[in-house]
């Protein structure tokens, strides 16, 4: 039983650290670090680099044509920035769509070879300092660009993340509810990574990179937003967040739509970390191999597996007679009875959310099984599909 109580209290603070010690940790380290420092400030440059906003929209004729208003309406110099939209593959109107506008640079093959061959083929007729990468189906605050371009001032950036925003209404299903509150965690989590050292990967929705930075990614690649961006940082760069610079989108339109997302992104997570594994040497790469650790690597990896352990290893403890242990265990078993509930109303507009955020945990550590048996095949296809999203 020692030995049962010892992988019970490790597996614990595994999944404690991942999902709030790193957090508390990250919080105490700033306030440290800002009564020397400060608290970090950007200033516009005085001149404002040139600035290529690249889109790789496939089968988006439904949000395209919003998204090229709301592209040539963001507050940057005109004369400073370009607007290039790759349709690669695309058999709806979308290329038909953005064919009207000569404003816009546009690049169209009929063959669909997937996102990381249209962006790399886009990426070869880019002349300018920075290129900002945004997705089809988001929309931009109107100072984005410039709120990311002012970083890169400091040659030390490589490259700056921009804000994922899920927009939830008060009544929404369990996917809008536990996304939401998700994103919100994780912005927060960056914006402290960001002011310790250094963002641990971009989310594709918006980041922007220096375009000397840019390196041709594996075609099989499942993440390749998240691999660019480490890579970035791997070359010694800083990874900025900038929360003033918001890519808006609304949360998946089902539960089953967001989970057949987090599998993708948890069998791409778990391939970074095997392309990526040098980045765990701490000698070599210091905070970086840190935060990387921290923030990804173990929710990829020892936190779900803990979350098993902890609830085996705790029924076998309860099962001793211990009183703490069962209390313990009585915990757990609510918390997944929630997750249950969460799960049965998963598709009901209601304004009691407490369940779906234990469901959505619950499903988001499912997911990394299910991600690792998908890249364990080699059965998880790079090529990018369009996510199924909640009505506006």
């Amino acid at each position: 039983m020692k030995f049962i109580a010892i992988l019970f209290w490790l597996s614990l603070f595994i999944v404690f650290y991942s999902y709030m010690g790193y957090g508390l940790l990250l919080w105490f380290m700033i306030k440290v670090k800002r009564l020397f420092r400060g608290k970090p400030f950007a200033a516009e440059p005085p001149e404002w680099p040139t600035v290529t906003l690249l889109v790789a929209a496939y089968n988006e004729e439904e949000d395209i044509q919003t998204k090229i208003f709301n592209s040539l309406t963001l507050d940057y110099p005109t004369e400073r920035i370009k607007y290039m939209f790759v349709t690669d593959g695309s058999d709806d109107r979308t290329p038909e769509i953005v064919a009207r506008y000569p404003q816009l640079v546009h690049l169209h093959r009929p063959e669909r070879q997937g996102k990381l061959a249209a962006v790399e083929r886009a990426m070869k007729q880019v002349t300018t300092d920075l290129v900002v990468f945004t997705d089809a189906n988001t929309l931009l605050n109107p100072q984005a660009i410039k709120n990311m371009a002012r970083h890169f001032k400091d040659e030390k950036v490589g490259a700056v993340a921009g804000e994922k925003k899920v927009l939830s209404a008060q009544e929404d299903a369990a996917a809008g509810a536990g996304e939401g509150f998700y994103w919100r965690y994780e912005n927060t989590l960056k914006r402290w990574d960001s002011e310790l050292h250094t963002v641990v990967g971009a989310a594709g929705e918006l980041f922007a990179i220096r375009s000397s930075c840019f390196e041709a990614v594996p075609r099989n690649t499942v993440i390749e937003d998240f691999y660019l961006t480490m890579r970035i940082a791997q070359k010694g760069y800083r990874v900025i967040y900038e929360p003033e610079a918001c890519a808006e989108e609304l949360p998946s339109a089902n539960s089953g739509e967001e989970l057949k997302r987090k599998i993708r992104i948890a069998a791409g997570g778990i391939q970074a970390v095997v392309r990526l594994k040098s980045v765990l040497n701490p000698l070599r790469y210091g905070w970086l191999s840190f935060q990387y650790v921290s923030h990804r690597v173990l929710r990829w990896t020892l936190a779900p597996l803990s979350l098993l352990i902890i609830l085996l290893s705790n029924m076998a403890l309860a099962l001793s007679g211990s009183p703490f242990f069962q209390l313990v265990l009585g915990a757990q078993l609510v918390f997944y009875a929630f997750a249950l509930l969460g799960f049965l109303l998963e598709n009901r507009r209601t304004r009691i959310k407490v369940f779906f955020i234990p469901y959505y945990f619950f499903m988001m550590n499912y997911a990394v099984y299910a991600g690792f048996w998908r890249y364990l095949r080699g059965s998880q296809s790079a090529v990018w599909e369009r996510a199924k999203r909640q009505a506006a």
